[in-house]
């Protein structure tokens, strides 16, 4: 008998020791959670009937002491091992805290007045190292213990990015990382921050890794293909010869198992003028996939063809499997600002649902070739608004009603959909346009409900091409937002925010809920949805956490309905992605950045990292 006990006391030490060494699934050690970017998490402590009761567990404060500069947008996703959250702040520092408790463990001051990539770093298990790119162009590896650079990695623990072969017009131009690179084996994977719509020449947008123990550089993966290399020929020789943009400016994910990488590519530059570069222009705008240990090109899909909407495909390639016709498809999905999904089957970059070339209105900017058609999805429905017509402008305050019909008179507005070119002598408005859609922080997937989760912006973006006295033409806004910028109501019908599923396995909308309340409005016209930044994450007990709106609020859904469960008020809006993990005294954290600040104008009111937890 006490033998028997004593085999099931092994048992159980067993068992508990399995759970820790499973630990980096109850952690959150890259952006997307895991490599294939579902910000999915297993963990069920917080659950629909409990997380009402949800409180701040802690909060750090980001700003530096003695800074007595501007307060700054932090949208870093952070990286938490362990019990180590690591915060890639744009304060110039990376921050190490203890997760359970807030308490800072380590700073790291990064040299030059350089800052950190604005949506954070990644961690490489084998070297126990944080990762992150810079605004300088440079590659940090930090020991995430104590903070200090890996010094055998490139030049005492730094790796300048800023290489010729890359950097086409000199050093001096600018050249960064803007999101997180990913980690394959002994590889970092980075894309590449070149100049947003201009100019059109250098720096390169190339895709490369490197060698997580020595910096040295490892493959590069050509965005513009060279003379010789497959795609070449979308390409005018001349149009193709230095071109910059068609860059990963976003999320990257991997197939671990197949070793496969995925790379959601940008538009050329100049992204609203393709008068210098007839052609489709692979591979912009398009998700290429490439073995991730040598860069070899395996497939790639385009999403639009010679992209003159800034269509950048820079969410993350979400990995999926698709149930379908009695099969099982390893698939992996995309969708970008002009809200179309795209499921495609990840090792052969095959439309899973059928996709057809449809024609599309053509530019009047003289020169310009627009591609005659376009591809759409015939099944998948678009997931925000894509259509506009003076008959559906707001209706509901009479005041902002006015200030809109006023706003397309006055300024000659043609409004369309999706694929609707810049105007040449008018302004045009194709929703849902660059701040509309899905921008760069995605969605996310559960596995077990079959759902594809995320927010979406119907905040859209007029566009307007003229020509310089030198002959060359320029995109020329005219009006920056679809919006009264004073009150920062947009002119297209309501909601102007909104959470959305969609069923994987059938491509089709399973619900569409209002995401975010105006108060500025009069009551009974407050609903309306509100745009923003950052993305939804999910939990394994059906839970959906989500900032993002511009209304200050942080809230909770039922993922399975995407009724809203719970919500709380903050400083700031979180224009970010939020995290959860388990801390050391076994109970689940949810934990945002809440600094509020984005590219639609939220303002920054906080400096706050804040953690949430069930009451002890």
């Amino acid at each position: 008998m006490k033998n028997l006990l004593k085999i099931a006391l092994l048992g159980t030490a067993l068992t508990v020791s399995a759970a820790l060494a499973a630990g980096p699934a109850t952690d959150w050690p890259v952006s997307g959670h895991d490599q294939g970017g579902a910000r999915y998490s297993p963990l069920t402590q917080i659950t629909k009937s409990n997380v009402t009761r949800l409180a701040q567990a802690w909060t750090y404060h980001l700003t530096p002491a003695g800074y007595t500069g501007r307060p700054r947008l932090v949208e870093a996703i952070p990286t938490v091992v362990g019990n180590t959250m690591v915060i890639a702040s744009t304060y110039g520092e990376i921050i190490a805290l203890d997760a359970t408790t807030g308490a800072e463990i380590w700073k790291y001051k990064f040299p030059d007045e350089d800052v950190p990539s604005a949506r954070g770093g990644a961690y490489w298990p084998a070297g126990k190292a944080y990762v992150v790119g810079s605004r300088l162009g440079r590659l940090y590896s930090l020991d995430i213990k104590t903070g200090a650079l890996n010094k055998g990695f490139g030049d005492g623990g730094i790796v300048n990015l800023k290489t010729p072969e890359v950097m086409m017009n000199g050093m001096q131009d600018t050249y960064n990382q803007p999101s997180p690179p990913v980690i394959y084996k002994n590889l970092i994977i980075t894309g590449a921050g070149t100049p947003d719509g201009g100019p059109n020449r250098g720096p390169r947008g190339d895709t490369r890794a490197w060698d997580a123990k020595t910096g040295k550089l490892v493959w590069t993966f050509h965005t513009v293909p060279r003379p010789g290399e497959p795609g070449y020929e979308t390409w005018t020789p001349e149009g193709a010869k230095n071109r910059s943009g068609v860059n990963v400016w976003g999320y990257m994910t991997v197939d671990e198992k197949r070793g496969i990488v995925y790379m959601p590519l940008g538009a050329p530059n100049n992204d609203r003028v393709g008068v210098d570069r007839p052609g489709s222009n692979l591979y912009s705008s398009s998700i290429v996939a490439v073995k991730a240990e040598t860069g070899q090109y395996l497939w790639h899909y385009q999403l639009t063809h010679h992209d003159i909407w800034d269509n950048d495909t820079q969410t993350p390639p979400v990995l999926i499997d698709v149930r379908k016709d009695g099969k099982v498809i390893p698939a992996v999905l995309s969708v970008n600002k002009n809200s179309l999904v795209y499921i495609l089957d990840r090792v052969t970059g095959k439309p899973v649902f059928p996709v057809e070339e449809r024609p599309v209105p053509q530019s009047k900017v003289p020169g310009e070739m627009t591609s005659p058609t376009q591809p759409i999805p015939v099944v998948t429905e678009p997931l925000a608004q894509n259509t506009l017509s003076r008959d559906n402008l707001y209706k509901g305050e009479a005041a902002h009603q006015a200030y809109c019909e006023k706003l397309v008179d006055d300024k000659h507005m043609v409004l369309g959909g999706p694929f609707l070119p810049p105007g040449y002598n008018e302004i045009t408005v194709s929703p849902p346009g660059t701040q509309g859609g899905v921008n760069f922080w995605g969605g996310s997937y559960d596995p077990k409900l079959r759902l594809f989760v995320t927010n979406v912006n119907n905040l859209f973006q007029p566009m307007h091409v003229s020509q310089k006295p030198d002959g060359t033409f320029v995109n020329d806004y005219g009006v920056l937002r679809f919006w009264d910028p004073d009150r920062h109501l947009p002119c297209g019908p309501t909601p102007w925010g909104q959470l959305v599923a969609m069923n994987v396995d059938t491509g089709k909308v399973v619900y569409r809920h209002t995401l975010g309340v105006t108060e500025s409005l009069p009551a009974g016209l407050q609903d309306t949805g509100r745009p923003g930044t950052g993305g939804t994450i999910l939990t394994a007990s059906g839970l959906t956490f989500l900032g993002a709106t511009d209304d200050f609020r942080f809230r909770a859904f039922d993922t399975a309905t995407g009724d809203k469960i719970w919500e709380t008020r903050l400083k700031a809006s979180v224009e970010m992605t939020p995290v959860t993990y388990r801390g050391t005294d076994g109970r689940q954290f949810v934990t945002v950045v809440d600094t509020g600040g984005s590219q639609i104008g939220s303002v920054v009111t906080s400096d706050e990292v804040i953690a949430f937890a069930l009451p002890k």
